[in-house]
């Protein structure tokens, strides 16, 4: 066995089994204090509340192990087992350009694995989601977003791909560094236009009703110095009950959105709250410093990709008979989580400290007690749990467990 295959396949068991054993974690934990609500939410969520919450988390740790057996299957399946070598020789034969071929790979192969991952997602929707009340998308909605999406990814993916093979065959040595220049001027373009162009495909958006909520809003837009298009409600409940506000894209394109579940569920102080530590991770610099991230790191993936595509070793430890640009594109993308998974709790622990900044900031915009508030009501509203395992919310929480945020809110009283 070559040794780079065997490195892969140690490395894909112990983050296997780190997932299994951080998700059975999740699940003790969770139900060992399933039966009292902590102290510092007792006079503010009921115990039936809490239970729902504790019982919707289980049941999604319990089908991510599933999902996670699943996903070292498909990956087995698509390097080891041939299934992308299959495909990329399936292409060859049709002595098609070798640019158009190795673009028609990857979105084939993109559009295939998909298609096999689209019955888990349908079962977390339409059966853990549904079960617990929160699902209200139809089966025909859930195909018309799922064709929708295919449709992008052929409109946008397909020009990409072959953009990408493009300066991977004809500039050189340093045909990373230009792709690395592609990428990121793609994507500080899907960032502006997805409030306009692309999110309305989803939802349906309209311009928050004049009162005082709107009023309040825009002072505090003003207050802030936020310039945004817009301040926009979206539909989300056709699709989940859940509740959530955010604001996206850049520039003169930027939006304020709220869920309608949200605006339902909050009073007004909270919502004014709540968006005001949307704008906290503005004014701290969250989003360039995020943005800028990314920028390196993916920076650095170009240039072991580059290095990469002249190993004859990467592909045939991970299954492919023949090296090629695309090839090579497809097992990076596809094994690369493998290898950055434990780097995970960093990004983890970055995210959560953004999450304190902006609550602080939302405390001196606002009053703390009304962040608290909807925190609690948000928390109750999509079954988040109030005991999460520390190690498990350690290695994947963005968000700082809800003992912990309330108690730094507490502080800022």
């Amino acid at each position: 066995m070559p040794t780079f295959t065997l490195v892969f396949l140690l490395l894909l068991a112990l983050v296997l089994l780190t997932q299994l054993w951080l998700g059975q974690r999740q699940v003790r934990y969770v139900q060992r204090h399933r039966r009292a609500v902590p102290d510092a939410f007792r006079r503010r969520l009921p115990l039936k509340a809490h239970r729902k919450a504790a019982d919707y988390t289980v049941a999604h740790a319990r089908f991510d192990r599933v999902e996670n057996i699943v996903g070292v299957a498909l990956l087995l399946f698509w390097t080891l087992g041939g299934g992308l070598d299959a495909l990329d020789r399936a292409w060859r034969t049709l002595e098609w350009d070798p640019l158009t071929a190795g673009a028609a790979f990857l979105l084939s192969a993109m559009l295939l694995m998909g298609l096999l991952e689209l019955p888990l997602g349908a079962w977390r929707t339409f059966v853990i989601e549904q079960r617990f009340g929160f699902n209200r998308i139809t089966p025909r909605l859930f195909v018309t977003d799922q064709f929708k999406k295919t449709l992008l990814l052929l409109l946008i993916g397909a020009p990409l791909a072959f953009s990408v093979l493009w300066l991977m065959r004809e500039t050189g040595e340093l045909w990373w560094l230009y792709a690395w220049v592609l990428w990121t001027g793609f994507t500080l373009f899907l960032i502006w236009a997805y409030p306009t162009l692309i999110a309305p495909l989803f939802n349906k958006f309209r311009p928050l009703k004049p009162g005082s909520m709107r009023r309040r809003i825009q002072a505090l837009l003003r207050r802030t110095g936020f310039r945004s298009s817009g301040i926009f409600v979206i539909d989300s409940s056709r699709r989940t009950s859940h509740g959530n506000a955010y604001f996206t894209g850049f520039g003169r394109n930027k939006r304020v959105v709220f869920f309608d579940s949200l605006l339902a569920s909050l009073r007004e102080k909270e919502i004014i709250a709540v968006l005001a530590h949307e704008l906290g991770h503005f004014k701290r610099g969250h989003i360039t410093q995020r943005l800028m991230l990314t920028t390196v790191l993916s920076l650095a993936g170009f240039a072991l990709l580059g290095w990469l595509m002249g190993q004859e070793w990467f592909y045939a430890g991970l299954g492919m008979r023949q090296s090629s640009p695309h090839a090579a594109l497809m097992l990076f993308v596809l094994t690369g989580p493998v290898f950055s998974y434990f780097l995970q709790p960093l990004f983890a622990s970055y995210s959560r400290r953004h999450e304190y900044e902006a609550d602080r900031y939302a405390a001196e915009q606002t009053d703390a007690r009304d962040l608290v508030n909807a925190l609690v009501r948000l928390y109750r509203d999509n079954a988040r749990t109030l005991t999460p395992d520390p190690l498990h919310s350690a290695f994947y929480d963005s968000h700082p467990p809800a003992a912990a945020r309330i108690a730094h809110l507490a502080s800022l009283i």
